[in-house]
C-alpha cells in the first residue's frame, strides 16, 4: 500500500511554522472577513435578501459592472498582447520611458486617474471637444466606465505576458517559417499555445481589478441611477444610508458571480496547460 507524503523532504526548516503562519494570515486577512459578509447576509432572510439584490436598480449595476468590466478585459487581452510584444521582440528610441508608462496606472491614485480621464474626456477635454461633434460622447456615459476600467487593467496583461515572450526561444518561429508556414500559422500553433495560460491569467487579473474599482469611474461615470452608476458605488451609497444589510447583500452577489468567473478562468488555464504539454 502506497504511503502519503504530505510534504517533500526539504533542506529548508521551517515548513510547519511557516504555514502556520500563512494559514493564519490568509484567514484574518480574507477568510474572516468574507465569512462575517455571508453571516451578516443569512441574517436577512430569502425575501428581504431578494428584495435588496434584484430590483431594477441594483440589477442594472450589475449589467453596467460586470458588462464593461467583461469588454475592458477583453480590450485590454489584445491590446496588452500587442503592447508586450512590441516592448519584448523591438528596440527603439524611448522603449524603457514606454515600459515605465506601463505601470502609471499601478502607481497612480485612482481618483488622480479618474479626474484626468473626465478632464480629457470631458465636453470641454482635449479629446472630448473633438469627439463630440462627431456624436460620440464618452464622459459621464457608460463609455467612460470603459474607458475607466480599460485604463487601470492594462498593466496587468502586459506584465503578465512580459515574462513569457522573453523566455520564448525565436529559434522555434524561425523554424515554423522554413518549414512553410505562413504567420498567421506560426502565432495560431506555435506562439499562441505557450501564451494562452498567461493570457488568461492577465484576463482574469484586468477583469478582478475592473470589477472592484470605484475611484477612476466615479467622475468619469456621472454616478445616475439605472445609466452610469456601478455597483460598488451602489453599496457605498446603501452604506451612507445606513442599509448595512443591503449592501452586503449586494456585496455577496458580487463576491459570488466573481468567484464563479475566476473559477471558470482557472478551469480553462488548467485545461490549456494540459493540452499544451500534452502536444
Amino acid at each position: 500500500m502506497r504511503k502519503i507524503v504530505w510534504k517533500e523532504h526539504s533542506v529548508v526548516p521551517g515548513f510547519g511554522l511557516t504555514l502556520g503562519f500563512t494559514l493564519f494570515y490568509l484567514s484574518l486577512i480574507v477568510l474572516i472577513p468574507l465569512s462575517a459578509t455571508f453571516l451578516r447576509t443569512s441574517q436577512m432572510g430569502w425575501p428581504a435578501f431578494w428584495e435588496a439584490v434584484a430590483s431594477p436598480r441594483v440589477v442594472s449595476s450589475y449589467r453596467l459592472t460586470f458588462g464593461a468590466s467583461l469588454l475592458a478585459a477583453l480590450v485590454n487581452l489584445v491590446f496588452g498582447m500587442i503592447t508586450a510584444w512590441v516592448l519584448v521582440r523591438y528596440r527603439f528610441p524611448g522603449r524603457r520611458l514606454v515600459d515605465a508608462l506601463v505601470d502609471l496606472p499601478f502607481a497612480l491614485p485612482t481618483a488622480v486617474a479618474g479626474i484626468a480621464l473626465t478632464a480629457v474626456y470631458s465636453t470641454h477635454g482635449w479629446i472630448g471637444r473633438i469627439i463630440e461633434p462627431l456624436g460620440l460622447k464618452v464622459a459621464f456615459t457608460p463609455i467612460g466606465v470603459w474607458v475607466a476600467l480599460t485604463f487601470i487593467g492594462l498593466p496587468f496583461v502586459v506584465r503578465t505576458l512580459q515574462p513569457v515572450l522573453e523566455d520564448m526561444e525565436r529559434d522555434v518561429e524561425e523554424a515554423s517559417g522554413s518549414l512553410g508556414a505562413n504567420r498567421w500559422q506560426t502565432f495560431w500553433r506555435v506562439l499562441l499555445p505557450p501564451l494562452f495560460p498567461p493570457l488568461l491569467t492577465g484576463f482574469a487579473l484586468a477583469f478582478a481589478r475592473a470589477v472592484g474599482e470605484y475611484g477612476s469611474v466615479v467622475f468619469i461615470s456621472g454616478n445616475m441611477p439605472m445609466r452610469t452608476e456601478i455597483t460598488p458605488l451602489l453599496i457605498v451609497t446603501k452604506l451612507e444610508q445606513y442599509d448595512y444589510a443591503g449592501a452586503t447583500a449586494i456585496a455577496v452577489v458580487m463576491l459570488v458571480v466573481s468567484f464563479l468567473l475566476l473559477l471558470l478562468i482557472n478551469l480553462l488555464q488548467w485545461w490549456s496547460r494540459r493540452r499544451y504539454a500534452a502536444i
